[in-house]
């Protein structure tokens, strides 16, 4: 294969990565048609950036918004924000070029980050289940069990365990066991193809679908109680039952955000598993696809904030506004009808 390369690469140089023998083959697109893909993916960042950009701002800024699931919500925010400016730019010369033209230690710190940032937004999703549940079906002890400090200790959880499982599992010899000829093979010169055996695959599905698992199974016991709360909201008082209508909206948000996530990253993650067993023969655009399909979600929660959330409305609104620059605008009450 190596030698067909090699000879491919004098005949046509234009057609490959680099001008050395055993060059990667790259992508060559009809007239047009790349700088168009290069504008729809600098918009896709640009969209992922800014919108989470605001999230962390807004919660940040306004003081009506610090609260636990909202520091939660910003944590979420700053993983996806960081995704869209340190990950997609180089992911999108990748997948447009079909090259890697960034050297190999960029290439494993660049799948460090992109795995780091993923599996930090899923175990955020986590987390913050795991807080809707508390809200809904044990509200008058919510306030005493999900503190502040129960918060922080969740979200250095959530970026310390897939910093440590990440770091293992890229910077060790483990993932690579029995992949000598793999290896030896498959990698040119222009290529940013990490490889992993079948162990790591069959380990790495688990760490994102016993979260899924954990988030649908609460979500479930959530709209349970939530549909009975509803139903006996009349004999509550007004402000009890304003209370409860906006944590049964907060965990019918939160659902949705859920839920677009296991929609975006099923795939990719489902692909990686069986492409581990059967030699890798998944073709490299319909990675791509995959790929570019769950980074789609990380640019998903604050368009599902905009239209959910009356407070993310009006905080955008004032951020947009000259009356950000006011002293007393971050003390306003974003909840009030």
């Amino acid at each position: 294969m190596r030698a067909v390369l090699i000879q491919a690469a004098e005949e046509h140089p234009a057609a490959f990565c680099y001008q050395v023998n055993g060059s990667c083959p790259r992508t060559v697109h009809p007239p047009g048609i790349q700088p168009v893909i290069y504008l729809a993916c600098a918009a896709g960042m640009l969209t992922t950036v800014l919108g989470n950009l605001f999230v962390v701002f807004a919660v940040s800024y306004f003081k009506a918004l610090h609260t636990p699931t909202n520091f939660l919500l910003l944590s979420l925010a700053l993983a996806d924000m960081l995704l869209g400016l340190l990950v997609l730019p180089f992911s999108t010369v990748r997948s447009v070029e079909s090259c890697w033209f960034f050297g190999d230690f960029l290439c494993r710190l660049h799948t460090y980050l992109d795995t780091l940032f993923c599996l930090t937004s899923i175990f955020h999703l986590c987390f913050i289940s795991v807080d809707r549940h508390c809200a809904i079906c044990d509200p008058l002890r919510y306030p005493s069990k999900f503190t502040g400090r129960v918060a922080l200790g969740y979200i250095l959880a959530g970026w310390g365990l897939p910093a440590a499982h990440t770091a293992f599992f890229l910077y060790t010899d483990v993932a690579a066991a029995g992949l000598g000829q793999w290896l030896e093979e498959m990698p040119c010169v222009g290529s940013c193809q990490l490889l992993f055996n079948k162990f790591w695959g069959w380990l790495n599905f688990p760490v994102f679908f016993f979260p899924c698992l954990i988030m649908i199974g609460l979500y479930v016991k959530i709209f349970v109680v939530a549909t009975r709360q509803a139903q006996q909201v009349s004999t509550l008082s007004k402000s009890l039952a304003g209370a409860a209508k906006r944590e049964r909206k907060a965990a019918k948000t939160l659902g949705i955000a859920v839920g677009i996530y296991l929609l975006c990253w099923l795939p990719f993650t489902v692909d990686t598993m069986v492409d581990s067993l059967l030699n890798f023969v998944t073709p490299p655009l319909v990675f791509d696809i995959f790929i570019w399909f769950a980074y789609f979600n990380s640019a998903c929660n604050p368009i599902i904030y905009v239209f959910s959330y009356r407070w993310f409305r009006k905080a955008l609104k004032l951020t947009l506004s000259r009356e950000v620059f006011s002293p007393q605008t971050p003390t306003i009450d974003l909840y009030q009808e």
